[in-house]
């Protein structure tokens, strides 16, 4: 794997592991509060900014031209090692330190719900719990909360950035 790759993805993954580690501990010691979203995606896109790093380094490596192709593949495989890497530290704070997050967070959605929703609400969180007790479900759902972002980046990231 190209050094560069690598780099920049585990500079990345250190940004998005600093922050998982931090908001879970928050919501532990406070659980009645919600973290915003806006917290976790803003970290996100500071760790994808490495992903227009190392596509930038990479078109310096080859004399100022990269494809869009090129672009692309560098920016999806240091998405792919960010986004790994944010899977396991989230598995390793789930079966670890944070066991009972699916009642949790299952728990503050159906607080949230307002009273003509709630009956639908915890149907739904029901049908979350459950599958959240499989660990490929668990895998899957936050590759989705990573990954669909970082590939969006990678390819707007190689429009910018590619020159033949």
């Amino acid at each position: 794997m190209n050094n560069i790759i690598l780099k920049n993805g585990l500079l990345g993954s250190s940004i998005v592991s600093a922050l998982l580690i931090s908001i879970t501990m928050y919501m532990k010691s406070n659980p009645e509060k919600e973290v915003s979203m806006m917290v976790g995606f803003a970290g996100m896109l500071l760790a994808f900014f490495f992903v227009v790093k190392g596509i930038k380094q990479q078109r310096d490596v080859n004399n100022g031209f990269i494809s869009f192709g090129k672009a692309f593949l560098t920016g999806f495989w240091i998405t792919l090692i960010i986004s790994t890497f944010y899977v396991l530290v989230w598995l390793v704070i789930l079966y670890n330190f944070f066991p009972n997050f699916a009642e949790h967070y299952t728990d503050m959605a159906i607080a949230k719900a307002s009273p003509d929703e709630v009956a639908k609400v915890t149907e739904e969180m029901n049908s979350f719990k459950e599958m959240y007790k499989n660990p490929i479900w668990v895998i899957l759902f936050t590759y989705m909360e990573i990954l669909p972002l970082g590939i969006v980046f990678s390819l707007v990231s190689a429009l910018i950035l590619k020159k033949k």
